[in-house]
């Protein structure tokens, strides 16, 4: 599944799952996942470049450990969870915050926000013997070298097993499928002309130019 990104036909990302994130823009902790889609077309892999939507003010980054799916499954249990991950990626959530500001005071949904093109960008498919245990990995991003995020997936609300178990309760899992598990704090405002650098412990790293769309 090195290409899920062509295999895939859903991405599921799963909004404020680290305590500090959710404190830094002002949340309450979620009692069950919140949960949002994407659509694939908001793919891109290294050698392309993250656009500004032309009406965002404010573009911030979210780095996130990605889980891809092996196998088909719906109302799986957490005790099975982990035998439908086929292995992961290192995936960037960028977010349109001034637009999800406005939509959220609104009640509304996030697809303008969290779904437009370039929206995802994910690193090469890394097998799941890489990551032997993925709910103890360091996430990390620098903007133009500087240390901007720098946590733990340790720290996440609710286990990857959980996350799993309930969102096939919702949607059918497919192979290729991507689930973004959150971001740990320190995300913030990036405009065209920086550069991301993001990696998953020292697995895996990954560099995106930022541009005007």
């Amino acid at each position: 599944m090195a290409r899920f990104v062509e295999a895939g036909k859903k991405i599921v990302a799963v909004g404020r799952n680290y305590a500090e994130h959710a404190k830094e823009l002002g949340n309450a902790l979620p009692t069950e996942p919140l949960l949002f889609l994407k659509p694939t077309t908001a793919y891109i892999t290294e050698g392309q470049a993250i656009k500004v939507p032309i009406t965002c003010t404010s573009l911030h980054h979210e780095v996130e450990l990605g889980i891809v799916i092996g196998e088909k499954g719906a109302d799986i249990s957490e005790s099975d969870a982990m035998k439908y991950v086929l292995g992961y990626t290192l995936a960037l959530d960028m977010t349109d915050r001034a637009k999800q500001e406005e939509l959220k005071k609104k009640g509304q949904p996030w697809s303008v926000c969290k779904g437009f093109d370039t929206s995802c960008p994910v690193s090469s498919f890394i097998p799941k013997e890489k990551i032997p245990d993925p709910q103890n990995i360091r996430l990390w991003l620098k903007v133009n070298e500087e240390m901007k995020q720098d946590g733990n997936t340790k720290d996440m609300i609710f286990t990857i097993p959980h996350l799993i178990s309930f969102i096939s309760s919702k949607f059918t899992l497919e192979p290729g499928d991507l689930i973004l598990t959150g971001t740990p704090s320190g995300v913030g405002p990036v405009q065209a002309g920086d550069v991301i650098e993001a990696g998953v412990g020292d697995i895996i790293k990954v560099t995106f130019p930022v541009e005007k769309k």
